[in-house]
């Protein structure tokens, strides 16, 4: 799989052996990391964000001094952070079961250490791949948002009578306006959502579950 040179590969393990060498796998397959030594650091670091704004996977240890693992990952399913962000967790065999169970409830992976480099990192760049469509889908989804708040209450009512099929001049009985002021409006409409046809508008309309 080709590199995703714009994603990130966040490590939080409390032994600093262990993150040195993730980082030195990851970097051998031209994947940057950003390390964390604690579970408290890396939540600290996302208090207050609303979304993932960058593809990223999350390898986290379970069994860790003070915030563990897993109530990490309880912290960021709370949040909904774990979709755009896959969590491969890193266990050892005591902690198996606790890594299914958390798989069951919407990790991407787990790998018991000691584990296999290149099935690792292939499950990574795999978590990668999901965030990137899940980033972009959301930014999108974000933008497309920002237009509609653009919209006039009358352009919402034209588009959403375009979005339906209906031809200019039964939307204008529909509304009790003329078919010009129609025109005005599905014009002003095409123009803030920057599409060009009402089947492009659908597509857009759909995308954001309007």
């Amino acid at each position: 799989m080709q590199a995703l040179t714009d994603a990130l590969v966040y490590v939080v393990d409390d032994d600093a052996s262990v993150r040195e060498a993730l980082a030195w796998l990851l970097r051998s397959r031209r994947l940057p990391s950003e390390l964390f030594a604690s579970a408290q650091t890396f939540q600290s670091k996302l208090e207050g964000s609303a979304a993932i704004s960058q593809p990223s996977c999350l390898l986290l240890d379970v069994r860790m001094p003070g915030l563990s693992g897993l109530a990490l990952f309880d912290w960021l399913t709370e949040r909904g952070l774990h979709l755009a962000m896959p969590v491969i967790f890193l266990t050892g065999h005591a902690d198996v079961p606790t890594a299914v169970d958390a798989v069951r409830r919407g990790a991407f992976d787990f790998f018991e250490k000691p584990c296999s480099d290149n099935a690792l990192v292939d499950r990574v760049e795999q978590a990668l791949a999901q965030s990137r469509t899940l980033v972009l889908a959301n930014q999108q989804t974000r933008l497309l948002r920002d237009r509609l708040a653009e919209l006039t209450e009358r352009e919402r009512e034209v588009m959403h009578l375009v979005v339906e099929g209906l031809l200019n001049k039964l939307i204008a009985d529909r509304l009790d306006i003329s078919v010009r002021t129609v025109e005005v409006h599905r014009a002003r409409v095409f123009d803030k959502m920057e599409v060009k046809s009402a089947v492009e508008l659908a597509n857009l309309f759909r995308l954001v579950g309007q």
